[in-house]
């Protein structure tokens, strides 16, 4: 059984930056493509950014050239560096965990509780 437990979530200024932690047990990291998802209220949980096990990287158009997502396979661990945030990025964000896609959620097996990242204005 995957275990996700992220870290990092917060209040923060328009402008500003956080770095999302994710540290995954119980499967095998090196293998798995990882990802964080967001939901804000009221809305559906939509994709941020994917990480590949080769280490290739999607992310949502929304974020693009602001978020970055890494990995630590020693860790276990994959990042979220969120720079030049506003306040559309408040919600909840997700650490996941798939051995398959990472775009369809539906199809995700492993999922972290959530941290809440608030950007106020």
């Amino acid at each position: 059984q995957v275990q996700l437990v992220e870290s990092g979530g917060g209040l923060v200024q328009t402008g500003g930056s956080l770095r999302l932690s994710c540290a995954a047990s119980g499967g095998t990291f090196r293998l798995a493509v990882m990802g964080w998802y967001r939901q804000a209220p009221g809305k559906q949980r939509d994709l941020v950014a994917g990480i590949m096990s080769g280490g290739g990287t999607l992310y949502a158009d929304s974020v693009k050239g602001r978020f970055t997502i890494s990995r630590d396979v020693a860790k276990n661990t994959v990042y979220l560096q969120m720079n030049s945030l506003k306040p559309e990025d408040t919600a909840v964000y997700y650490c996941a965990f798939t051995y398959g896609s990472i775009r369809y959620s539906d199809g995700i097996p492993y999922w972290g509780k959530g941290t809440l990242v608030t950007v106020s204005s």
